[in-house]
Order: C-alpha cells, then structure tokens, then sequence
C-alpha cells in the first residue's frame, strides 16, 4: 500500500517539539488517578495515567499509559492507550484499545501504531457484533513530522501546562481522528479558575484540544492541571460526564536514577571442590536478580498484562487460548488486511499431547 500524504504541522508547533529536552520530561514521570462523574455527581468509574523510563528495542524511551473504564447507563465502556514516545513526543509504537459491552451488539475497536522501515504502519481492527473489519494505512515517517498520537498528547499537555507562555494560537499539529483519519489537532490554553478538590479550593489552568475532523464536526477536550503537571479534570465538550481529581496528590519527590544493576557470572572452579548444590543456589538467586530487573526495564509487561486480563473477564470466552491469539494478533505490524474470517481455518495453535483439551477433542472425535 502506498503512503499517504497527510495534513502539514505548522513550523511552530514542529519547532516545539524540537525544543523538548529529556531532562525537562524526567520531571514529569508521575501517575495521576481521577474518578470519572456523572452530571448528578453519581462515579461512574475511575482513569489513570502512568509515565514512566522504559526502552523499545534498544532505544531509551518513555512509556505512557492510560486507562478509563466504568459504567454509562449500566453499559460497561473503556478506553486503554499504551505508548512509547521519545522525549520529542515521536510515537514509536502505540496500542489503542476501545470498547463498548452493549447486550447484543458488541463494539470494540483495536489500532495499533508503529514505525517499521521508515514509515508509520497503522492497523485496525474494528468488531460490531459478529463483524469484523481489518484495515491497514501505511505513512512516510517524514510526513509525519509535528504527530502527536494519543499516548504522546498526554505528555504534551503536561509540558505545555509547565510551559503555557509559549503556547502559540498557530502552534499546529497532526492526528488520527475516532474513524482513524489522519487531520489537524490544535492546543490553545484556557483562562486560569478555582477547582474544589477535597476541602481545598486550588487554583488550576487549562489545555483545549481540538481534532479538526475532515468528515465531520470538531471534537475537542478541555483539560485543567496544577502547576506542577498534575491533571485534575478533563472533559469532552458536550458529554455528561467529567473526570475529576478527588483527593491532591501526594508531593513529587525527585529521585535520582540509579544505575542497572550488573550480575556477572561466576567462573565454577572444580579444583577447589565446590559443591553442585552451592553452585545451584548462586545461580538462582542470580536469575532472580536479573528477571527482576528486566521487568523494572519494561513495565509495560504489567500494563500489557492488566489490559489483556481486563477484557478478558468482560467477555468470559470459552476458548481462552483462541481468544489471546486474536488479542494479540491485532497489535502486530503484520497483521494481514481483509475479513477476519479469512483465516478462520488456520491453526491457531497445537494443544499438547497430556493437555485436557486434547482430551476433549480425542472423546469427540471417538463419539462422532
């Protein structure tokens, strides 16, 4: 598929992203929890945003993860974004999960994002109900200079909010839209006004976004924070419902980064008769050692996980492993386009020999 041109970023809102220094993201690694409330002040459910040091296939890197879910009108919905974003806000990769539980028509979209071989590849799996629709966009990463995705808008208004002087009325960028439609987004800073949190009233200032949609009316969120980055409400113009901070958050304390940790090999001398068992127990604790750091190197393994297990307790499938294939598969670049039925033949994976659901199938195959 060839690439497609789209929408310019205004020079100034490139120029920005240019100025963003790693050291001034460093002071923005912290996690924000809000409830989400009802026009009659009923919580509906809760959202939460993490930011976080993380590496993506040897490049250092920041991991962005978002997550709100709840109840409207008793329908189950949510909405999970996960990103790794440089510290000039260039999405590397991104994985964007939304769905609505309605009784009997199901709605759940799947995007994911990444760059492979200079460009942007998107893929998107869309399923109502029974239908299922796979389709694949493909853009030249130097065309899409000035992008900002959803998990890399999230970092961007906790710099503009420490920097709001600089916040420009042609300061311009580009992203994808609900139907996946590449389109101009703006930011414009809001007037500064008092917020009840609590038992305290606090002063608190404001980031619009607006998604300039080709197809349709503009959508636009009005989000406020404190001035150390903190969010304490956000809102889409026009919905009843508003995400709001319920309790001030804890002091941002500034640790220094240490160092990864080194477990180095042990050279096994046999000459001065070491026995296996010792040798046994050295090594364990040094496997320990080392898959604990791993996972502090890649705390999107927790994020990916919580996701995965979320939705699959929604849906309660009776094939599990069936079920992962196809939640996963979705995320990956080389996912094929076309009906998700084209492949409904293939094998999806081979139980083992001893496994239950081996059984399962050996008994009927014997009863027909």
């Amino acid at each position: 598929m060839a690439p497609v041109a789209p929408p310019l970023a205004s020079m100034d809102g490139v120029n920005f992203l240019k100025s963003i220094s790693s050291d001034e993201i460093e002071g923005l690694l912290f996690s924000d929890s809000l409830a989400t409330i009802s026009d009659t002040g009923k919580e509906l459910g809760e959202f939460t945003i993490t930011i976080e040091r993380a590496r993506h296939k040897g490049q250092d890197c920041f991991l962005v993860h978002a997550n709100s879910h709840g109840l409207i009108d008793n329908i189950p919905m949510g909405t999970s974004v996960t990103a790794y974003v440089t510290h000039n806000l260039q999405t590397l990769e991104q994985q964007h999960h939304e769905y609505v539980k309605l009784e009997d028509n199901h709605l759940d979209k799947k995007t994911f994002i990444t760059i492979q071989d200079g460009q942007y590849i998107m893929n998107r799996v869309v399923s109502q109900g029974e239908n299922v629709t796979r389709t694949e966009q493909t853009f030249s990463v130097d065309a899409m200079n000035g992008f900002i995705s959803e998990g890399s808008n999230i970092l961007l208004q906790r710099i503009l909010i420490t920097r709001v002087a600089e916040v420009q009325p042609n300061m311009d960028f580009i992203s994808f839209d609900s139907e996946a439609a590449l389109c101009p987004v703006s930011y414009k800073s809001l007037e500064e006004r008092q917020q009840h949190v609590g038992s305290s009233d606090i002063s608190v200032r404001g980031i619009d976004r607006t998604i300039h949609s080709y197809e349709g009316l503009p959508t636009s969120w009005q989000s406020y924070y404190l001035s150390d980055g903190h969010l304490t409400s956000r809102v889409q113009v026009g919905s009843p419902v508003v995400m709001r901070l319920v309790a001030l958050p804890s002091p941002i304390h500034r640790d220094e980064r240490q160092p990864q940790p080194s477990f180095p090999k042990k050279a096994i001398n046999w000459e001065e008769d070491m026995q296996l068992y010792s040798k046994f127990l050295d090594r364990k604790e040094e496997l320990k050692g080392d898959h604990a750091t791993y996972m502090r190197s890649h705390p999107e393994l927790k994020a990916l996980l919580a996701d995965f297990l979320q939705f699959l307790l929604l849906r309660k499938p009776e094939d599990v492993v069936a079920f992962a294939a196809d939640f996963f598969a979705s995320f990956s670049a080389t996912t094929k386009s076309g009906s998700a039925y084209a492949t409904s033949n293939e094998a999806r994976f081979v139980p083992r020999p001893e496994s239950q659901l081996k059984k399962n199938q050996g008994q009927a195959s014997y009863a027909s």
